[in-house]
């Protein structure tokens, strides 16, 4: 049967379903492309969901397609991993997108793809395409070359689905509402340097998303939450990040507002992996005012930092700064970094060096880290300084940390440094076990208006805990071993 035969659903699959292959040649590969150009056949298919009021369309092969758009009501089913679709060289575009992209309203509902491989072929696409006008305030000058688009969209489900090699972004989801994702791959053979080759990322307006178990690579942010990236004052609010593997990712998970667009109510947990430079970027990268952060929780983080790749800045675990209500990191361990590395840097909301301008435009109200394991063996750099406060905060809480350094060296080092611009409005401190670290504080300038030290033991200190000549308002200490303040 050919394309130029009625669609009809299939007999046995139930309503409204079709099999890909009774239409379609599905002679290509999810891996190296070729066959048959199956985009008017697939596309036809895909078209009769405003016919029948839905569709599930079950894929038993592999497809070459120059790209494809989803409607209402659809479900795209692969049978495995080896079935899906690869886009065609030239193409320049989507492999799948919702049929109406839009930024201000949401046309398209009830979108599911289960399994399969979608390969944008990087090699055989472009970046970018240029273009004369915008398209709903975002591209205005040039428009990426993005694998997967879904603008405008309710109820979006993904289980099952490998994303390979992306051009730019794997998925960029914008304007929507209840995005589920689950048991994703990003797989990343062709990394391009510096090619903005991001993995999942969230534009708002947007409320309700869950992603869990998703794990592959990036040529940039793996993950990315950025809800008033394209406009200034879209929000993302209501996210749940559970499992993220990453495999040697140029960058982990980022946090972007830069206007008076809100990001709030986010809880990413269990994270594990490679990164060569940045685990998490929390800030509004853009200058301007600072952004607007509600309540931000991370916990159960272990990622290991290995080929630092950008050399503007230097690497890092956490990197936090702009306006944030209130953020929460629990369970964070390090072990051996390659380079030295900072693990927490706080008030820093730009990806320009740190000046007065960007420090007006950092604000954290409360900033609790809650069990901090560090590790470090013959090898590391005796000179890092694990957390920097940089800006103005409230109130910090650092509770339940061991640091356990086995090289021996131990000059120059802190567990926490603060520079010139930091402002702390109270530091609390308990619960503080070192070996291996002489420097608790090093207060080197700056300001901290009360400091709480509770529960501190220092192993073989042979230097004061603390150090520097920073302004501190009130001090109080209890239970203070093995060392002098």
């Amino acid at each position: 049967m050919g394309i130029n035969s009625p669609i009809v659903p299939n007999e046995n699959g139930g309503r409204f379903v079709v099999y890909a292959s009774t239409y379609a040649h599905l002679d290509s590969s999810v891996i190296d492309g070729g066959g048959t150009d199956d985009t008017e056949a697939i596309q036809a298919i895909l078209d009769m969901a405003r016919v029948w009021g839905g569709l599930h369309l079950v894929m038993d092969g592999a497809a070459l397609v120059q790209g494809i758009e989803v409607h209402s009501n659809t479900t795209i089913e692969c049978e495995n991993k080896d079935c899906g679709f690869f886009l065609a060289s030239g193409a320049n575009r989507s492999i799948i997108q919702n049929a109406h992209l839009d930024f201000k309203t949401r046309q398209d509902k009830n979108i599911t793809l289960l399994g399969g491989t979608y390969n944008h072929n990087a090699a055989g696409q472009v970046h970018h395409l240029t273009i004369e006008a915008d398209s709903g305030g975002a591209f205005a000058r040039e428009k990426w070359v993005l694998a997967m688009e879904f603008y405008g969209v309710e109820y979006l489900t993904m289980r099952d689905v490998t994303i390979r090699n992306q051009r730019t972004f794997a998925m960029l989801v914008a304007n929507w509402y209840r995005v589920t994702m689950e048991n994703i791959t990003i797989e990343l053979p062709d990394n391009m340097y510096a090619q903005n080759q991001d993995g999942i990322h969230f534009w708002g307006p947007g409320q309700f998303l869950s992603i869990k178990n998703i794990m592959g690579g990036a040529g940039d942010d793996f993950i990315a939450l950025a809800p008033d990236e394209n406009d200034c004052v879209s929000d993302i609010t209501d996210v749940l990040i559970d499992g993220v593997f990453l495999n040697d990712v140029d960058q982990g998970i980022r946090m972007l507002s830069r206007g008076s667009g809100r990001l709030d109510r986010v809880t990413v947990r269990n994270v594990t992996g490679t990164y060569k430079s940045f685990g998490f970027f929390i800030c509004p990268w853009f200058p301007g005012n600072g952004g607007n952060y509600g309540q931000i929780t991370i916990e159960n983080v272990d990622m290991r930092q290995a080929n630092h790749k950008y050399e503007y800045t230097n690497p890092f675990l956490f990197r936090i700064g702009g306006n944030i209500e209130s953020i929460t990191l629990r369970n964070i361990s390090h072990h051996n970094p390659a380079t030295p590395l900072s693990l927490v840097e706080v008030g820093l909301p730009f990806y320009t060096p740190l000046d007065e301008a960007s420090v007006a435009a950092s604000h954290i109200s409360s900033l609790v880290i809650d069990g901090l394991q560090i590790y470090e063996k013959e090898g590391c750099a005796a000179d890092s300084e694990y957390i920097k406060l940089l800006g103005r905060v409230d109130s910090i809480v650092l509770r339940d940390t061991i640091v356990n350094r086995s090289h021996g060296a131990r000059s120059n080092g802190s567990l926490i440094a603060t520079s010139e611009h930091a402002d702390i409005g109270s530091l609390h401190i308990s619960g503080v076990s070192m070996t291996g670290l002489n420097t608790l504080l090093n207060h080197a300038d700056g300001k901290i208006g009360t400091l709480c030290l509770h529960n501190v033991l220092a192993v073989g200190a042979d230097a004061p805990l603390m150090t520097g000549e920073g302004e501190i308002g009130e001090l109080y200490t209890d239970g203070i071993h093995g060392a002098e303040l």
